[in-house]
Parts: structure tokens; sequence; C-alpha cells
């Protein structure tokens, strides 16, 4: 059933919703490159599919801008998955189920995977249009921004000759975003050693947190599941003996974790110790977090386990929960409001032979960036784990000398009357890594009103939706 086919404007909300029956998470995203490629086969259109599935396809200039340079449309087609726990869905093969409320778009308990379809339908609806007025236009689609930006990274710029470059990845409209934090994914891995179990097993669970986009909603101090299960086990530490099982927690590096669990095992008679020091620890985070996270819920129930961790390394774990840095680290004195360096420990992985704890660290200053990696080094090396960097991608530095950040600024105020603004983002924009390997083309960033993105409360407004498809109809216009 299709809900968004009659939906204004022209053929996006068609287009995005077609997108969401096709399965795209990081990783997956082979079936939504080949139906790209597909798409513009079947509009003669050249199209280009490199071995990453990134894919080009470019459009000529309409009549009257034949002597134009193109412009690239931007964006990128993979997307966070999380859901609530009591759904009852496959992100490898089931289509999302949307729904509209008033205004806005929703998945039903699932990311609805606006960052980033709704980019690829813009794109989509200008490829198809016959009618409008615009110069050679370069969709590029890019495959695992949301887990490292693979697909920038390998992308052959030799491709594209467009000198201006619009990325569609931006989630607040009337916001022109002309610069981005650098970022890297840092993985802290320890080694685990086994013994038989001594006692009775507890399991712990930290729940009802918001979550949110670890880079656009750090400023808003949500709790991090992950940090605080490492509070809980350093109380419960005070008080009783215990030994941990397992431990996991978050889904994404670049998601504030909303949930963590542990199972731990104590003494029978120490149990009911262990229930107190819960029940008063949920009343202080019910109180820290009784603006951001008042949902914050901590549970106790008994659970099996056959075998613990040695109570070194129970200790170990302990410690770099509580120690590790996580949150805002440094605000920007250029760019007032403007968190300027933070990290995430968003993923707690575990299996039989480690345990990873996985930070995403981001900022607009390549040497606090270092300094944070730096800081986990060595309280990685305190407790005598492996330490590795990976998906290390660049910041996009501010341009004073933008003409594309000019033109989107008149054309906005001409489209809407409204004033629009100028801002940085402290969140990854592939942005960083296209200008590195495209130091000539004029870069800005845009998009649509998105919601709670990276959970499953996320939510676009088809207004906003709309007034961006007339802003973006007008700005390749204006282009000449």
């Amino acid at each position: 059933m299709t809900i968004l086919k009659d939906v204004y404007p022209d053929k996006v909300l068609s287009f995005f919703e077609e997108l969401t029956k096709i399965p795209h998470g990081s990783g997956n995203e082979k079936k939504i490159s080949n139906y790209l490629v597909n798409f513009a086969k079947e509009r003669n259109l050249e199209v280009i599919q490199d071995d990453d599935l990134n894919v080009i396809i470019k459009k000529p200039a309409a009549k009257g801008y034949e002597n134009g340079s193109p412009v690239i449309i931007q964006g990128h087609m993979d997307m966070v998955c999380e859901k609530n726990k009591d759904v009852k869905h496959d992100f490898d093969k089931d289509p999302l189920k949307l729904r509209i409320d008033g205004d806005y778009v929703y998945a039903s308990g699932t990311t609805l995977g606006a960052d980033n379809g709704i980019a690829i339908a813009y794109g989509l609806a200008l490829l198809d249009s016959h009618d409008l007025k615009h110069p050679a236009i370069e969709l590029l689609i890019t495959t695992g921004e949301e887990t490292g930006m693979y697909g920038a990274i390998a992308l052959d710029p030799k491709h594209l000759k467009g000198k201006i470059l619009l990325n569609i990845d931006a989630e607040e409209e009337g916001v022109f975003l002309v610069s981005c934090a650098g970022g890297v994914t840092n993985y802290v891995n320890l080694k685990t050693e086994w013994e038989n179990t001594n006692g009775e097993a507890l399991r712990l669970e930290i729940k009802g947190l918001k979550g949110g986009h670890s880079g656009m909603e750090i400023i808003k101090q949500r709790g991090n599941a992950n940090k605080l299960m490492g509070r809980l086990l350093n109380v419960i530490s005070k008080e009783v003996d215990f030994y941990i099982c397992h431990i996991s927690g978050g889904a994404k590096n670049n998601a504030i974790p909303r949930e963590s669990e542990a199972i731990i095992t104590v003494k029978a008679e120490d149990i009911k110790k262990v229930e107190e020091a819960s029940s008063q620890l949920l009343k202080i985070f019910k109180n820290e977090l009784k603006v951001q996270d008042s949902d914050v819920n901590i549970i106790v129930e008994k659970a099996e386990a056959d075998k613990q961790l040695t109570k070194n390394i129970t200790k170990k774990i302990t410690s770099y929960l509580v120690l590790a840095p996580n949150g805002i680290q440094t605000m920007s004195e250029d760019i007032k409001g403007l968190v300027e360096s933070s990290l995430n420990l968003g993923v707690i992985v575990f299996d039989e032979n480690k345990i990873s704890f996985i930070s995403a660290i981001r900022s607009s200053v390549k040497t606090l960036k270092g300094e944070i990696m730096d800081r986990i080094d060595t309280l990685a090396n305190l407790i005598e784990a492996e330490v590795i960097n990976n998906s290390n991608y660049p910041e996009w530095q501010y341009d004073p000398d933008s003409k594309i950040r000019n033109l989107c600024v008149d054309t906005y105020k001409e489209v809407t009357g409204d004033e629009p603004k100028v801002d940085a983002i402290h969140a990854g924009l592939e942005c960083g890594l296209l200008k590195e390997k495209m130091p000539d083309v004029d870069m800005i960033s845009f998009g649509p009103n998105l919601y709670d993105v990276h959970t499953p409360f996320e939510h676009m407004s088809i207004l906003s939706v709309m007034n961006v498809w007339k802003f973006l109809k007008k700005l390749l216009e204006n282009i000449k």
C-alpha cells in the first residue's frame, strides 16, 4: 500500500516511499544501488556504478543552460537501522511501514531513513522532470556514510565535472551548513578471561532513554546508557562482590545509546543489596536527567549464566566505563552555541574472546580530535586493551569566498521571504571528504526538517519537504 503517492510535492514523496520499500541499511545497499542504476537506464540517462556501489547519474542541461558547469546533487543511500524492542522488523528484507500523522511522515517503530533517503528522492524527482530549468545535473549517491563514509572515501572524482555541490544531508530547513566536524571511529578491545560461575545471576538493564544522533543532538546532553551502566556497576561494586558474565549496549556508534544491559553474578545473600543500590541510583538518574531523559529506568531481574569473567576483567570493564570520556568536550569560541569537540561511547560489543567499546569522536579542530584519541589511548593502556582507530574523515573548513552560499541565501529569501541562517554542524558530512578530493568545488549543505534521526521516532515534515523542493528548483534556475 502506498500512502505518499498523491501527496505534494510532485513526485518527491512518491519516490521517497519507493525507496523505503527497498532495504538499505549500511552494508546492505546493493539493491538500492541497482534500483538507481535501473532508474537511470529506464530514462536513457548516463549512469556510473562503481565497485563500492556509489552511483552517479547525469542529466543534460535544460534549454538555455547548456553553457553552465554541471551541478552535483549529493546524498547517501544507506540508513541507520534502529527499532523498538517490541517491533518485529527485519531490516535486511522488510519494507518500512509508513504512516502520516498530521504534517509528519513516520515509520512504525523503526527509523524512517529520511536521513538520507529524502536527498535521493529530490534527486530522482529532478532527473524525472521534463519542464524544469537547470544546468546539467550530476546526481551523486554514496554508500556507507552512516558507518564511516566508505563510499565517499572510495569515490573516484574523475567522473564528476561539476564545480558546485549541493549536499542535501542537513536536517533543519532554512539553515545552510558551510562547515562540519571531522571524526573517527575508535575501538577499545579488551580480551576476556573466563571462569566457572560461583553465585546467582542477575540481569541489569538501563532503558527508557531518548538517544539521538551523536553529533547533532550531543548538545542536548541526553543520557548515555553505556555510561550509566558504568556508574551502576561502580555503585554495586562498593556494596557487594560481583562478576560480569555479559555486557552489551547501544546499536550504532553514531547514535546515543538508549539501552544497555549486563549480566552479573553475586552471592545469594547480596541480591537485596544490588536491588537497593540500583533503586537509589535510579533516583539519582531521574534527578540528573529530569529534563532531557525523564523516562530513564533500571531493571534488575534474575537471569542464568554458566560462566563468568574473572575479577580482573570485571574490574577493567567497570573502570573503563566509569573513566571513559563521553559527551561534549569543548565548545566553539568562533560560533556561539556550536559544539567544537565531543565523543559518544555508542556501542559495547561482547563475544567470547573480547569486549569492544566503540566511540564516535568528532571535532571541527583536527588537533582536538587527536587529543581525545590520546586520552582514550592512555586509558586503554591502563587496562591493557587494544586500540584501533578507523574511518578517520576530515573536517570541512569554512570558505569565506563561497559564491553558492550567497546565492542560496538570496534564493531562499526570494522563495520564502525569510532570512536563512548560515551555520556549521557538529557532525560529519561527506563534504569534508569530497572537498579533499575536489578542492575547487564550491559546496553547501541543506535539507528539510527532520526530527529524532537515528531513532525509531524519526519523522519528517511534509510541508518542509515542499518548501525545500521549491527552493531547490529555484536555486537551479538561478545558477547560470
